[in-house]
C-alpha cells in the first residue's frame, strides 16, 4: 500500500493525496507536526515532507517527482495526457509548481516565522515575491478563460499549481489573482481533494 507521511494539512503532501483519490489508488497516511519526529528523520533524513513509501522497496520525497512516479506506475491516467503537446504543457506547470512558485515561497515562509522581527523585511524576501507575482501572472494567461490548465478536463498541471497557491494564500497571506483563485475553489470542491485533505489532517 502507497504510504504518504504529511505535516498536519501540509499542502505539499495533499497534492499527491489528492492524485491518489482521483486515480482510485490504496493509500494511507501518516500526520505529525512541526518539527517531524525523530523517527521520521531516521527513514527521510532531510526532515522535509511529503515521504511517500510504495511496495517495491520504494521511498522518495519531493512532491512532484511522486505525482510523475504514480502517474507512470499505475497509469496510464487522463492525469498525465498521452498527446505530446498536452503531456508537455503538463510535465511544464508541474515543475513550474514548484521551481517557480513553491520554491521561491519558502524562503518567504522562513521570513515570515523564524526571522527576527527585524529581518523580516529584506531584498531576498522582496525578490521572491516580485517573482512569484510575476509566475502568478504567467500562470493566468496560461489558464486563459478554461476551466483546466490542460485541454478539457483535470491534470497533474490542476493539482500542482492550485496546491501550490495555497501557501501563497493561506501561509503567506496574499492574494491570488482571481482567475487562479476561481480555479482554486474548483479544484478544492472536488470529492476527490475533500476526501484526501481529510485523511491527511490530525483527528
Amino acid at each position: 500500500m502507497i504510504t504518504i507521511h504529511n505535516f498536519d494539512r501540509g499542502v505539499r503532501g495533499q497534492r499527491v493525496a489528492w492524485q491518489c483519490e482521483e486515480m482510485g489508488l490504496d493509500w494511507r497516511g501518516e500526520v505529525f507536526g512541526y518539527p517531524p519526529p525523530a523517527a521520521y528523520r531516521a527513514k527521510y533524513p532531510p526532515g522535509s515532507v511529503p515521504f511517500l513509501e510504495d511496495e517495491g522497496g520504494v521511498g522518495m520525497g519531493e512532491s512532484v517527482a511522486m505525482m510523475l512516479y504514480l502517474a507512470q506506475r499505475y497509469g496510464p491516467t487522463p492525469l498525465l495526457p498521452a498527446a505530446s503537446a498536452a503531456m508537455a504543457r503538463t510535465l511544464q506547470l508541474v515543475v513550474f509548481s514548484e521551481a517557480v512558485l513553491g520554491g521561491l515561497m519558502n524562503p518567504l515562509m522562513g521570513t515570515k516565522f523564524v526571522a527576527p522581527a527585524d529581518e523580516k523585511s529584506n531584498w531576498t524576501q522582496a525578490f521572491c515575491e516580485a517573482r512569484v507575482s510575476d509566475g502568478l501572472g504567467y500562470a493566468v494567461s496560461l489558464l486563459g478563460e478554461a476551466a483546466y490548465f490542460v485541454g478539457d478536463d483535470l491534470t497533474l498541471a490542476d493539482i500542482a499549481v492550485s496546491t501550490t497557491l495555497g501557501m501563497w494564500q493561506g501561509a503567506l497571506g496574499h492574494d491570488i489573482p482571481a482567475p487562479l483563485a476561481a480555479h482554486r475553489d474548483r479544484m478544492m470542491a472536488r470529492p476527490a481533494y475533500e476526501r484526501a485533505a481529510a485523511k491527511l489532517s490530525a483527528p
